[in-house]
Parts: structure tokens; sequence; C-alpha cells
């Protein structure tokens, strides 16, 4: 570049210097010259030339640091001496500045300062306030683009209302009707342009594929949405094979929906549908199907194929016209393919279900937790699966009337149930002898197997889990079978099912058993090191003393110097066990009532022991529940033992967990306390069994703490309510479910009635009326229990205008340590308060949430007026512990009435 000669310094002071635009002479400074004093160069190069200087897109220039640029000097009032002329440099610097200054958005602040180079100093352009909360996942619009070059595509977790038009209008070039339950679709990018596709965000390159590399959509997954609807136009994916929908909010379908034919694995799990397409039980290559935590009442197979059905194979009607249909080829048979079916959690019927048309390929069916009811017929169609490998039927409102003992006699017995492996019946009324009578041999081949384990049962071998599922380890199973075999080859085959009184099988045959060297040391006494001792020392002073037939042995030890323990006489008299005494009682008692003596001594001399220490027969349930050490007649208080065993041993030689029910024999002492436990029945609640005592018009607390060994309530025949006075009821720990067993006690026999499932809180509430505080502490309750319903029957009081059996109202209730994970009932019961801060029916003062595992408060329970609130040990984050622990329960409650909009 030439550079233009500069003009001499000895210029003469009269001729002036360049203006600048503001008529002041220029003054060459240190500072940047700003775009306020910027004079007007010469032009030095041409209008082509000058367009070369324009500047340059923010975009590829990397970012640079801060520059504090200082603030234009004041100007001049008088005119400034002259200065040379700037240089072409200067004048390309000073055009860069000027096109930089238009770019910045902001002047300097108030101090005078221009901060604009900061904003290039960020590692990135600040972006919108959409894109701020951006958790690094792409936007649901750019993750149906890139769907398009991979066939899958997951919108799980988007809160979207329904699957966004976007979706059909990007792949198949079709924009779907709107819907009517989703008028308006939420905005479905990060940002209003997207970024142009993205391509600047991401890469610098578009995302959407040629038409040559787009692949046709094959896996569709939305699951953990606000879905409550499906367009219609779905159908128009005919690759699709997986579809997951579930944890959503569907209520029914679109009939187009089964036109998917290449859909091999679907689920429709957690969602409210009540029906399902009539078609979708003729897709023809489905093998997983999930429709379980739903409402359906029926499973029609044969719906597709029946007389009703107008078009068996064809193709759902399509909504543009005839001319876009096509006839796809359906199922010939109710779903050929399907291998694994769970509809568990649902309102199935065993009669609601189509038995004649099931699924012939079927390996694993779930029906667990659905109110089957008689179910012959059901069992008697599952038997002819010659691929059924699984069968569960958990928590099933099934009985013993669905397995007759002629359930499998009419079929073929090599086509009944040939390799099932597992049937599971845990929690359900269903008995071990009632399976066993029906599946018999030679009607099943497979041999019956009650243990549960986690390996899976070997071949030729069904597992049936019966009652409460209690997994053992192989070795146990193992030690058990060889304890068994031993005991047998012991006896023979004369070995009874009873026990005598020591615990030992008893051979019809006379036979002598073999005992154990630990029951011979128990015999003579030296099973302490101490007997042990002083056996040994007997028998060295009989051998320096001469042998004599009195001199003692050590199988025989001199009373006078070898004194048995307690325990010791216990166990020579066979009493180690629980059973063992009782049985001893029982025979006791029937002995004192026939004054038959000699008998009693010629059974057993354990029975004279024990009819001595025990005179008097076992007592009734009237005279131990009205014994002082169960009720308090100065507070009307019954506290029922807990049927729990202890936490610790009496000392540290003791073999059972179970208190010892028997009293010192050399103290001539009555019987303890678990002698009269053992006449209390035992239901967790046994009311039959109280109100028939007097006590049960003035009883005002009852404690039923730590009953577990039956979750059941025994009532009355006759509806209640019951117990007039009572106040407050303990229930804590009892291990109550949402629904709990209830059977009526007709003629003092609690299991002459079948049981029946009755939701705990609303059968509280109406046995109890009265009760004003209630202790359901660390039991198994859901938030299944707490809806607003039974809560409102439970709470509040009746109205005044109610007079048969009024509801007093409940002032404490106690869910500590249970299963509740939301609080939709409360909130129900919070609405009363909007506007009206007087509910007369209102009188809870205490409620206790502690140690569950509730994810979130709502605002509405700020308005409910409670004395004490306790949230501690939940899984919620929001609001933090600091606002009970400094305000307390007034603090809380006005945290979230302030929250609510």
């Amino acid at each position: 570049m030439s550079r233009i000669p500069q003009p001499s310094s000895s210029r003469t002071p009269s001729k002036p210097a360049p203006l600048l635009s503001s008529g002041t002479p220029r003054t060459r400074t240190q500072s940047t010259v700003t775009s306020s004093s910027r004079p007007t160069p010469t032009p030095l190069r041409t209008q082509r030339s000058l367009k070369n200087l324009k500047p340059m897109s923010k975009s590829p220039v990397p970012p640079k640091s801060p520059v504090l640029r200082r603030p234009s000097p004041a100007k001049a009032e008088s005119p400034e001496p002259n200065r040379p002329q700037l240089s072409i440099r200067e004048q390309i610097a000073l055009r860069r500045a000027e096109a930089k200054k238009s770019q910045t958005t902001q002047p300097g602040g108030s101090n005078g300062f221009d901060l604009g180079g900061l904003e290039e100093a960020l590692p990135t352009k600040k972006q919108s306030t959409e894109d701020e909360i951006d958790l690094g996942r792409w936007s649901v619009k750019e993750t149906i683009e890139r769907a398009r070059s991979s066939g899958a595509l997951n919108l799980a977790s988007r809160v979207l209302p329904c699957l966004p038009s976007a979706l059909f209008e990007i792949h198949l070039g079709v924009k779907p009707k709107p819907l009517k339950s989703v008028p308006e679709e939420p905005p479905i990018s990060t940002s209003t342009t997207d970024e142009i596709s993205t391509g600047r965000r991401r890469g610098g390159q578009s995302n959407a594929p040629s038409w040559y590399k787009a692949q046709d959509l094959q896996v569709l997954k939305a699951w953990s949405n606000d879905i409550v609807e499906i367009q219609p136009e779905i159908s128009m994916f005919g690759s699709l094979k997986t579809i997951d929908l579930h944890n959503n909010k569907l209520s029914s379908l679109p009939d187009s929906f089964a036109d998917l034919t290449a859909l091999t694995a679907l689920d429709l799990s957690h969602n409210a549908l009540t029906t399902l397409p009539a078609n979708l039980f003729a897709l023809p290559h489905l093998t997983t199907l999930n429709i379980s935590h739903n409402s359906l009442t029926s499973l029609p197979f044969r719906a597709p194929f029946g007389a009703q059905a107008s078009k068996a194979v064809s193709r759902t009607r399509d909504a543009r016209g005839d001319w876009f249909s096509q006839s796809i080829s359906r199922a010939t048979t109710p779903l050929p393919r399907l291998t694994i079916l769970d509809v568990s959690h649902n309102h199935l019927s065993a009669l609601s279900i189509d038995c004649a048309s099931l699924p012939s390929q079927i390996q694993k069916l779930d029906l667990s937790k659905n109110p089957l009811g008689p179910s012959k017929v059901l069992l008697q169609a599952l038997a002819h699966l010659e691929r059924l490998r699984e069968l569960r039927m958990e928590r099933a409102e099934i009985g013993d009337d669905s397995f007759p003992i002629d359930i499998l006699s009419s079929l073929t017995p090599s086509a009944i149930l040939p390799v099932l492996r597992v049937f599971d019946l845990g929690e359900t009324p269903v008995t071990r002898p009632a399976i066993e009578a029906a599946f018999r041999k030679p009607a099943l081949r497979q041999e019956l197997e009650f243990e549960v384990t986690n390996e899976d049962p070997p071949e030729g071998v069904l597992r049936v889990v019966i009652g409460k599922k209690v997994i053992k380890e192989p070795w146990e199973i193992e030690a058990e079978r060889r304890a068994k075999a031993k005991a047998n080859r012991h006896g023979g085959a004369g070995v009874e099912e009873g026990l005598n009184l020591g615990g030992r099988p008893t051979p019809r045959n006379g036979a002598t058993v073999p005992k154990e060297a630990w029951e011979i040391e128990a015999e003579q006494g030296l099973l302490t090191e101490g007997a042990k001792r002083r056996a040994r020392a007997a028998a060295a002073a009989a051998q320096t003393s001469g042998p004599s037939a009195s001199s003692p042995t050590p199988s025989s030890p001199r009373k006078n110097r070898a004194v048995k323990e307690q325990w010791e006489i216990e166990a020579e008299q066979g009493l180690l066990t629980e059973g063992a005494k009782r049985r001893a009682r029982a025979q006791a008692a029937a002995a004192a009532g026939s004054n038959d003596a000699s008998r009693l001594q010629a059974a057993s001399p354990a029975l004279s022991d024990a009819a001595r220490s025990s005179p008097s027969p076992s007592p009734s349930v009237a005279s131990v529940l009205s014994n002082p050490q169960f009720y308090d007649a100065s507070t009307h208080t019954l506290k029922l033992p807990a049927s729990t065993p202890p936490s610790k041993t009496a000392h540290a030689r003791s073999i059972s967990l179970a208190v010892s029910s028997w009293g010192d024999t050399k103290r001539g002492t009555a019987s303890n306390g678990s002698d009269l436990a053992l006449a209390i029945p035992t239901a967790a609640l046994p009311l039959a069994a109280i109100i028939a005592q007097p006590l049960a018009q003035t009883l005002r607390v009852l404690n039923l703490v730590n009953r577990r060994k039956d979750p059941s309530f025994s009532l009355p025949t006759d509806d209640g309510p019951f117990l007039p006075c009572l106040e407050e009821l303990s229930l804590e720990g009892c291990n109550l479910p949402d629904s709990v067993p209830v059977s009526h006690a007709e003629h003092g026999d609690e299991y002459a009635s079948p049981r029946r499932n009755e939701p705990l809180l609303s059968l509280l509430a109406k046995l109890f009326p009265s009760v004003r505080t209630l202790d359901l502490s660390y039991n198994t309750l859901s938030s299944a229990a707490l809806m607003k319903d039974a809560l409102t029957h439970l709470i509040l009081a009746s109205p005044p205008e109610e007079t048969r059996n009024p509801r007093r109202g409940l002032r404490h209730l106690r869910l500590r340590g249970n299963r509740i994970t939301e609080l939709e009932g409360f909130q129900g019961l919070a609405e009363m308060f909007k506007g009206n801060r007087d509910v007369p029916q209102w009188r809870l003062e205490e409620l206790d949430l502690r140690d569950n595992e509730i994810g979130k408060l709502p605002p509405e329970l700020g308005l409910v007026p409670l004395d004490v609130f306790l949230v501690d040990g939940n899984v919620f984050r929001i609001p933090q512990r600091r606002v009970w622990e400094r305000e307390g329960t007034k603090g809380l409650l006005g945290w979230l009435r302030g929250r609510i909009e």
C-alpha cells in the first residue's frame, strides 16, 4: 500500500485545520476516538474498495476479551490548534470502530464508561428464557427430525398432552385434525425459530436427512407424559413395531390403532383404559402386550371374529376417503404370536374373559390383583395352553371353590399344563389341601412344590405359591428335606403325623426310635457344663468309695449333690416347645374334667406334672379379657398382648424365642400372661369376643399394638356400631393393608364363615363412630386408601340432622410409617375451606404423616386448620425442613397457603 506524504511541519498557522462534523478542529490525542468526535476522512479509495470494509458477521468471529472504553472528551468550546492528518491505517481502524459501534445494543452505564465489549467476552451468546431451562436434550421438533434418520423416536417425560402434530407433518407430510381434548398444542421447540432447524445450535448443519436416507418410523416411545388422546392418523405409520405409552392418561384408543399390523411389542400400562379396539386382538405379529394398571372390565378375544363383526379382516375406515384405504391382512385367530400377556391390576372377572378364545402361544400370563371370583372355567381353559410356563394370580379374589376335586378329571392328562412351572396364588384365600386335591396325579404329571426360592424350579416340578410368599435359600430347603427323610427312614412307613409330648414321631409298630446325643444328655441332665462337672464328680466319688448299688453313675447323679434346674426338668418331660406344653395342658384339663387320674398317670409322667402345675382347666376368653393384666377398670382401658415374639430372650441358654408359659413348679405359682394370651383369638381385632363382655359398654381405650399374626377382623354377625364409649383406638404395627379380611363369627367360631375384604378406613368409621383418636402407624396403607370419600366418613362429624349412629368427628389421626405417596384425598377435603374458614363438621387437630413416601405437599393443605401437622421423614424437598423446624405447624401451613395460585 502506498503511503500519502505527510504535510510539512512548517505549515503556516493561518491555514485552517480540517474540521470535525461538529465544526471543531481535530486534535491528535492518545485516547480512542468515538463516533461523536469522528472526522470525515478524505476518500482515499474508490467506492468499490470501501465496500470491502463492511463489518463481518459475529458468528465466525471468536469471542474477544472485554474492553473498557473511556468516555469521549468533552467538546471544546474554542477551536483547537492544527494537528496532522490521519493515516490510511488510522482511517481504516476508525471505519471498523464505527461498524462495531453500530452493533452495540446499549451505551455505557451512568458513570460514562462503555461496557459493550463485555458481551463479546462471554463464551456463548445470551439465550432466551426457553433456552436457559434447556437440560441439554434436543427439543421435541429436533428429536422428531432426527428420528427420520434412525427410525426410533423417544418423547418420554416431555409433559405432552398428545402426540405432536409435527410428527405427522415431518414424517408423513400430513397434518392431522385437531383433537377435541387438546384444541391447542404447546410449542415443541426451544425457541421461536428453533435455531433454523437446530443447524446453528448443534454443529452448523441441518439434521433433516435426504429423502433417500430417511427411514420409516419403527419405534415410538412416549411414556410418562400427559397424553389423553391419540390421533387416528397413527395408523399411517405402518412400519411401527414397538409402541410404549405407559404412564399416561389414556382412556381410550382410536379404532385405527389396530391397523398397525407390524406391531410386536405394545405397552399401555398405567393408564385409564376401559376398553380396547376390537381389532387389536387380530394383530398378527404382536408378541408382548402389557395392559396392566388400567380399568378394563373384559377381554373379548373373539370380538374381531364373531358374527357381529361386519368386516372381520378389513381395514378400519379411513376418514380421508376410500381412495386412501387399503386392504390389509389380519390374523384369523386371536393374537396368534402372543407370548407374554400382563393384565394385572384391572377389574376383570373370570366370566368377563373370553376363555374359549385364549391366545394359544401364551407363555407368561399375569392376572394378579383382579376380582376373578369363581374361576373353574377359566382354569380349565388355561389347562389347554401347551406353552404356558408361568401363571400368576397373586392377590386376586379367588378361593378354594375355584379348585374342585374334579377340575381336571374331564381333560386329557397329556394336555393338562404340560410345561407349567410357576403357579403364583400368593396372598389369596386358596389353601394347600385344595391345590393338592385338585392337581393330583395322574391328571397332572408335574411334582408339586410349595417352597419358594430365587431359582427356577427344575423340569418336571410345578412350584405353587400359597399364602404369604416366604423366599428360602436352596440350602434351607435341602436341610428340611434331609431332616424329613431321616425321620421317615428311622420311623419306617408307620410314622404318624402327630407328635408325642417330647416332639418325636411315634411309630405305630412300637419300634424304638434312635435318640440324638443331645436328647440323651437332656434326659441325663447333662446339657450344661455345671451338670457335667457334677456328674464327673459323682462318678469319681463312686469309684473311690467302691462299687455299690446305691452309688451314683453319670447317667443317674445323686439328687443331694446334683440339683437340676427347672428347664432341665422340662427337657426331661418333653416340654421344651410351646406346642408340647399346650398339648400337655389340654390333656391335663381333659383328665381333670373326667377325674381319671390313673389314665393320666399311665399316659405320661409329664402329664401328671402338668396337671399338678395346672390344676384348673384352660381359662376362657371372658376371664382373660377381664383379667387385670389386660383390662384396667379405673381408666376403662383394654390392652391385648402383641402376637410377635419378644426381641430378647430370657437367658442365654433359652432354646425357644417364645416366653415360657409355665410357672415355677417349686413355688407353686400360677401360669403367667402367655397362658392367658392363648385363649384370645389371633385376629388383629377380635371384636366379636370383646363386645360379648360386660366391659364393652364402658370401654374407652382399646390398645391393639403389634398384633401381626393374623391381620384380619373378627366381627359379629350384625353391622354395628359397637363400643359406644370408645374414644381411642390404636392399631399400630398390625400390618394392616388398604382392605382387611373380615370374618363374621357365628356361634363363637370365627372360622365358620368365609372371609371377605373390606376397605379399612370405611370399616372403622362404621364400627366405631365415637372414636376421637385413631392410630394406624406402621402399617401398609397406601394412597389408594386415603380417598376423599373414605376420609370424609372417617374424619368429619355427622350433620346435626343425622340422629342414627352420629359420628363425633376425629381429632387425632396418626398415619406414621405407612406407604403413602400422595395426598389427593386430603387435598379434596381442603377444598371445603376455600372462601370458608368455618366448617362445623371439622374436628381434626393433629395429623401425623411422618416416615412415608410423600413426594409433594399440596398447597391446599395450608387452608386446613390444624394444631399439629407432622411431615418429617418424607421424600419431598419443597418446602425445606427449616420452614417447619423454625416456625412449626403454623409456619408450614402459612407457607403452603402462600403458594396457592
